[in-house]
């Protein structure tokens, strides 16, 4: 019997892994949402593929989940085209079926096909999407769930496509944010190995001419491209020991929460990373809200949906504190990551029970500020690099042309 490796998370939001036989991923989906644990990955080991399970013998939406993972814009696609279908009338069959017809995806249509094939012998929608852990994330599961619960699936499918939406848009301006500091430390690193291993050596030949002491900064410079010149296989090696390292050390749990954490602190960009993700946070909990989850269930479906190990344990945080009957304002306080503005609204939410309606002021009102922080983004590094760049060129040109001045007054005189 094929072996499966799975990731997900339990009731209390808790990260847990290990491995199942079972005969397909839906069969290992359904023994841990038995067991109370929501799958968020499921992998055929290869211990099974050893054990001489083929391809052909894997169910069809088990060799999908090996594949590439939809693209979000075609999940933003899907959930508006099934909230156009359901709203018209159109019966959910005859809409996956039509959608199936008109994708070009191969993935997403044997996604759909097995939808199709799980609805038809008695399955739930929600239930039949859980097969597919890699398409639809655990919010995206418990936004279906709820709709399906309240016999409001078209308007669900549309809260969907406009947080997919603003997911997206989020991400973007975060790339955006951190792009630019980024292409600027790069562009000076091959800047600075450039000089010292081809432009120092040049000038070496002409100072060793001179037969003359040379100024301390140009004995430093040619020290130090001597040392690039001699160990760059090993200064190489040790960049990519480096890169390789924090990758392995942020795949950690104890890695990526620290370092989820300190993008926090990361001078300029990390006041945006902040802002965007606490954008992300309000509007899911908002959507939560509104769809009607109660608010325990919503703290633990937005953890999961937080793409930030420190900010989802602080989302665990406020979900522990309501669970032994505290207030939201009481558990968002504890958390020190909103500031008084934020803590107030969420006051007023609470009071007069529109805490769907104050979160997305909230996300809103951070969104503008993520949008006002990259505009001016520019306008805050453009003196840095002016600085660094100045220090640069002022580093090399005393080194270099200091001795070729010293040279041209001897003459002189």
């Amino acid at each position: 019997m094929p072996v499966f490796a799975y990731k997900g998370r339990s009731a209390r939001g808790e990260l847990v892994q290990g491995s199942l036989e079972g005969l397909d991923s839906g069969a290992i989906a359904d023994q841990l949402l038995n067991t109370g644990i929501t799958p968020t990955e499921i992998k055929l080991t290869s211990q099974a593929m050893r054990s001489g399970t083929t391809p052909e013998q894997i169910s069809l939406w088990k060799r999908l989940s090996t594949e590439k993972k939809v693209d979000t814009l075609e999940l933003m696609l899907f959930s508006r085209q099934m909230y156009t279908l359901l709203k018209a009338g159109v019966p959910i069959m005859r809409a996956l079926a039509g959608l199936q017809e008109s994708t070009r995806n191969p993935v997403f249509s044997a996604m759909l096909q097995d939808l199709r094939e799980s609805l038809d012998s008695g399955r739930e929608l929600s239930t039949a999407m859980r097969r597919h852990p890699k398409v639809f994330s655990p919010f995206y599961l418990s936004m279906v769930q709820v709709g399906e619960m309240t016999g409001m699936l078209d308007q669900t499918f549309l809260r969907l496509y406009e947080h997919l939406e603003f997911e997206k848009d989020m991400k973007e301006r975060i790339k955006s944010a951190v792009r630019y500091p980024m292409f600027v430390v790069i562009a000076m690193a091959i800047a600075i190995v450039i000089v010292n291993i081809f432009v120092i050596p040049a000038f070496v030949k002409v100072f060793e001419g001179f037969h003359a002491e040379l100024p301390l900064m140009t004995r430093v410079l040619i020290g130090f491209s001597n040392f690039m010149v001699t160990f760059w296989p090993l200064l190489l090696a040790v960049l990519v020991g480096a890169v390789v390292g924090f990758r392995s050390w942020i795949n950690t749990v104890d890695g990526r929460y620290k370092w989820d954490r300190y993008k926090f602190h990361i001078p300029i960009a990390g006041r945006i990373i902040m802002k965007a993700t606490l954008a992300r946070f309000a509007r899911s909990l908002a959507l939560s809200f509104k769809s009607g989850i109660p608010i325990v269930q919503g703290l633990n479906t937005v953890a999961l949906v937080v793409d930030n190990e420190y900010m989802r344990s602080r989302v665990e945080q406020m979900r522990d504190g309501v669970e032994r009957g505290e207030s939201i304002l009481r558990t968002a306080a504890a958390t020190g990551v909103f500031n008084p503005t934020v803590l107030q609204m969420i006051a007023v939410g609470e009071e007069t029970g529109d805490m769907d309606g104050l979160m997305f002021e909230i996300a809103g009102m951070y969104e503008r500020e993520v949008e006002y922080e990259i505009k001016s983004l520019s306008a805050n590094i453009e003196p840095i690099m002016i600085v660094l760049l100045g220090g640069l060129v002022l580093i090399l040109a005393l080194g270099i042309f200091l001795p070729m001045w010293d040279l041209g007054k001897a003459a002189l005189h």
